[in-house]
């Protein structure tokens, strides 16, 4: 670590009109000590009387001890530098009132449980006897009488200081660095004594003369002891076993600084613009040992604990304190923090080292960092040995970011982050900070404003309305291997692939995610669809926006449990044999100022032209596209739904809105490409980035786009381009929203106009093999005024009923995978509402109506039955070679037919009569190759609720060609049915 530069406060203040003397040279030093060689021998010999009265006060001492006693005084005087020619006598005095001054940061020590060194000065009844003349040598005389035994023990009484003033002396406070020097002082004969501590005399500091070392110079503040008698250690012995006192360096080596923290970076730390607190706090070599720096608000203590030494650092005031210890080297050290009521020890959080690589930075800013989720957040972990959480956040234009939190009673004044280099990233490794504690970023604006935001790396949060963050990690065990061995056997677009699309919140209300696995895996399967499609699980603020409008994208909503819970759910669909894809929202995301727009200061996530970054469609903000860390945020968030919860598949939202600048935008509200069209070419590139990147790392998974243009190349790989001069989007399937629209609104028509809206139902076949298809009726399709599926229909009950049987007949025979949402499978009269969910009542057998629920739901059982079984209803959806028209033009008829087959032509008709008449003896052109025809599904069965037209004998073709066909059948066609045959 680097030490502090002499700019810190390495010399101290001089008083009014005194010039502050240059730090000495070593030369000068050198000189300085040779001149004062004579006055100091001087000294020693003009304190013999006092050294006979020491000899009085420690009877039984041998003239070996006088002579130790006077090796000792000679010694310590060559080290107390004084100016050549000074009077010995004048020496020895200030000699004495610079002993009786060091006392308090000794007292303190003493209090603190370990090695305790008394103040030498006071430490002697000798210093009594000679107040004006007593010499070094005097006191240690004294010290030696005191450490005869390693064992002896030495009790002091307390006694208020005295203050006195002296005119040519600078007062030298006893430090934690001098009670280091005086533990390591040489042991001689063993005798035990009881020393009383006498009154000290407290000086104030006056000019130094020239030459002379520069002392600190710093008040003495009296404290009474704090917390239990400590174990004491005599005073010139080095405590038992203490790798510290080995790292002493003598005082003659070098000139010590300041330990304190000078006046620029105290003030950017109490204002929490500090870009790189960890270069002043904690523990660095300076000039005279280690300087110890902590920055507790609200503390009354703070003392460093390394091995047997405890030393109190000193209170600076606001929170600093700060002390320098005589050691060579920084020591493993934990710090003792004393609150008004308490006292913990614990780790310092500024002695750590960067717990992100230059490789993750590197990435960061590259926009490549797949598993972002690993390097920003808040992350419980162990580093350097030491157990805590890594919090790091993405805030380039930050002055300055703190982190808050539970655990520092939400005031994040003392934790301040670092920045690291020019990444843009902030970070902070806090010991003893473990799961569940929750926190936010404190962010300090460009324009020295604060904002308290939540982590947009979060992976658990608050359940909202309540918003911050909250520490987590995972200990969930997958038991779903087999199902993700399976999963990539076949790609989606050539799989059965029918799918129930749930919002879980609302599904079963009231229900957390454990309690759906125990429910909703089985309702599903009974159902024989193969995948469940969950409305946005990402953390979002406003129920009523269904999760479209998202604030924690990498966190499942905390309303139905923990992020382990999620995982549970998923978990226990796959072990039933049930995909689960995710609908994903990367298009746009609310304006909450506890989130993400505008996340430190300035447009981060939003990009900064306003024009792009406003949606006008539902007051949110667009991402910006082009930011590789933007970028990153996304292509990663896709990866780890399906890492981190085996998520199956990306349904993602709002394409459309994503691809062009126009979006719902009027002219000269929209800024054109490079190249002078409305395509956003960044959003293009996003698009294609993501897709190769989660096909590539997680295989078996398939995205899905809700994309309702004719975008060319949705579902094309990003390699090849199209006739637009663009590669493919790179997704696995795409909402055929046309077919959608088209044929709900033909089967909204009454069936006697449906012959002049014929090709609503035919014109979907024109393109259908453009893209890979899913055929959707969503959950936009009945909210907001569209009612549901079997209200759109017209007719009286049981009317409405057939004809949502005969459409479900249609769409499962048509080339493309199903999606329907909840409720629609039991006929549900009412819109949905995400406050109450499904009418399950409906399907209640004390309810008069409920076999005309149950028998809908029957049907679509049974169709997704025979669908998964039948492979000519699926495995050639992309492609033309599966289909063929029998009769699409009978438009005064309703009536439509025609042919799905497989890899082997084995066929299935599907046959469809929107009318709702029965036609007898209808004719329909086959191939003449199937012997005989069975009936596999017959939408107007009687335990579907209809009336009961059907075929239970094998149906024969007949030699009449028809239709352009060498053979044909008749068939008496149900009412508002549809009917499905297959070869015999």
């Amino acid at each position: 670590m680097t030490p502090r530069p002499e700019s810190s406060g390495s010399r101290p203040k001089g008083t009014a009109g005194e010039k502050i003397p240059e730090q000495p040279t070593a030369a000068q030093q050198k000189s300085a000590a040779k001149k004062t060689a004579v006055p100091k021998q001087a000294a020693a010999k003009k304190a013999a009387p006092a050294k006979a009265t020491a000899k009085k006060a420690a009877a039984g001492k041998t003239t070996v001890g006088k002579t130790v006693a006077k090796k000792a005084a000679t010694k310590k005087a060559s080290a107390k530098k004084t100016a050549a020619g000074q009077p010995a006598a004048e020496t020895a005095t200030a000699t004495a009132r610079k002993a009786a001054a060091k006392k308090t940061a000794v007292k303190r020590t003493a209090a603190e449980k370990a090695t305790t060194v008394k103040a030498t000065a006071a430490r002697t009844t000798a210093t009594k006897a000679a107040a004006a003349k007593s010499t070094t040598a005097e006191t240690v005389a004294g010290k030696a009488a005191a450490a005869k035994s390693p064992a002896a023990k030495t009790t002091a009484k307390k006694a208020p200081a005295k203050k006195t003033t002296t005119a040519k002396t600078t007062a030298k406070k006893t430090t934690a660095a001098e009670a280091v020097e005086k533990a390591t002082a040489k042991k001689t004969t063993p005798a035990k004594s009881t020393v009383a501590k006498s009154p000290a005399k407290k000086t104030t500091a006056g000019k130094v003369p020239a030459g002379k070392t520069v002392a600190k110079k710093s008040a003495v503040k009296k404290a009474p002891a704090r917390k239990a008698p400590a174990r004491k250690v005599l005073a010139g012995q080095a405590p038992a076993g203490s790798a510290a006192s080995d790292q002493v360096v003598p005082p003659e080596m070098e000139v010590a600084v300041s330990p304190a923290v000078d006046a620029v970076d105290r003030e950017r730390l109490l204002g929490g613009t500090h870009h790189d607190p960890h270069s002043v706090l904690g523990a660095h070599p300076v000039p005279g040992g280690i300087a110890f720096r902590a920055f507790r608000p609200y503390a009354l203590a703070v003392t460093v604990v390394a091995g047997e030494l405890r030393a109190e650092l000193h209170d600076d005031g606001e929170g600093f304190f700060s002390g320098l210890l005589p050691l060579r080297e920084v020591p493993a050290y934990r710090l003792v923090v004393e609150y008004e009521g308490t006292v913990l020890e614990t780790e310092d959080a500024y002695r750590f080292l960067p717990t992100l690589g230059d490789l993750d930075l590197h990435l960061i800013g590259e926009g490549r960092h797949e598993e972002l989720w690993t390097a920003l957040g808040a992350h419980p972990m162990t580093h350097e040995g030491v157990t805590g959480t890594r919090f790091a956040v993405w805030a380039p234009n930050a002055r300055g970011v703190r982190v808050a939190g539970t655990f520092n009673f939400w005031d994040g004044t003392g934790h301040v982050m670092r920045s690291l280099g020019s990444s843009g990233v902030w970070e902070l490794f806090l010991p003893d900070v473990g799961e569940g504690e929750l926190y936010k970023f404190e962010i300090t604006r460009p324009d020295g404003s604060r904002t308290l935001r939540a982590d947009p790396l979060a992976r658990r949060t608050e359940v909202p309305p309540a918003t911050s963050s909250v520490i987590t990690s995972s200990a969930y065990e997958w038991d779903d291997a087999e199902w993700l061995a399976r999963r990539a056997e076949a790609p989606a677009h050539e799989a059965p692939f029918s799918v129930y699309e749930v919002h879980l919140a609302s599904w079963r209300p009231g229900l957390t995610y454990r309690q759906l696995a125990e429910q909703l895996p089985g309702y599903v399967k009974n159902l024989g669809f193969t995948h469940v499609e969950l409305m946005p699980v990402a953390e979002h603020p406003f129920g009523g926006s269904w999760g479209y409008q998202v604030t924690g994208f990498y966190a499942p909503t905390a309303r139905l449990g923990t992020p382990d819970d999620f995982r549970y759910l998923v978990d226990r669909l796959h072990q039933a044999g049930i995909g689960v894809l995710m609908d994903w929202v990367p298009a746009h995301f609310p304006r909450d100022a506890w989130a993400l727009a505008e996340f430190d200061g300035r447009p981060l996530y939003e990009h900064e032209d306003p024009l792009r970054a406003a949606h006008p469609d539902w007051g949110t903000l667009e991402f910006d596209f082009g930011r590789n860390e933007v970028r990153n945020f996304l292509v990663a968030n896709a990866v780890y739904w399906c890492e981190e919860f085996h998520i199956d598949g990306l349904r993602v939202d709002a394409v459309a809105s994503m691809l062009y600048l126009d979006y719902s935008r009027e002219p000269g509200q929209w800024t054109p490409n490079e190249h002078g069209g409305r395509e956003n070419l960044d959003a293009v590139a996003f698009l294609q980035e993501m897709n190769a990147t989660v096909y590539r790392r997680v295989p078996g998974v398939v995205t899905i786009a809700e994309e309702s243009t004719a975008w060319d190349g949705v579902t094309r790989a990003t390699h090849h381009k199209g006739p637009s001069g663009f590669g493919g989007l790179g997704f696995g399937l795409k909402w055929n929203m046309g077919w959608m629209h088209d044929s709900l609104q033909y089967m909204s028509h009454e069936p006697v106009h449906r012959k002049y809206h014929h090709g609503e139902m035919t014109f979907s076949m024109v393109y259908a093999y453009s893209e890979n298809y899913v055929l959707p009726i969503s959950h936009d399709e009945v909210v907001h005024g569209k009612r549901s599926l079997v209200s759109k229909m017209p007719g009286d009950w049981w009317q409405q009923r057939a004809g949502v049987r005969a459409y479900l007949g249609f769409m499962w025979a048509h080339p493309g995978k199903q999606l329907l949402f909840m409720g629609q499978e039991f006929a549900q009269g009412a819109e949905w509402s995400e406050a109450h969910g499904p009418d399950w009542w409906l399907l209640d057998p004390g309810y008069g109506a409920e076999p005309d629920h149950r028998g809908v739901r029957d049907l679509v059982r049974d169709l997704n039955t025979v669908y998964r079984a039948t492979p000519a209803l699926w495995r050639l959806d992309t492609d033309p070679a599966g289909f063929e028209w029998i009769v699409g033009d009978a438009a005064d008829d309703n009536v439509l037919a025609f042919l799905r087959l497989d890899p082997e032509g084995v066929p299935v008709l599907a046959v469809s009569n929107f009318a709702p008449v029965t036609r007898q003896d209808y004719r329909l052109g086959v191939p003449e190759d199937v012997p005989a025809w069975l009936e596999a599904v017959n939408t107007d069965a009687a335990r579907y609720g209809g009336s009961d037209v059907t075929h239970p004998d094998p149906v024969k073709p007949e030699p009449q060609p028809w239709h352009g066909r060498p053979a044909s059948i008749r068939l008496t066609l149900p009412p508002l049915a549809t009917v499905w045959l297959r070869p015999a």
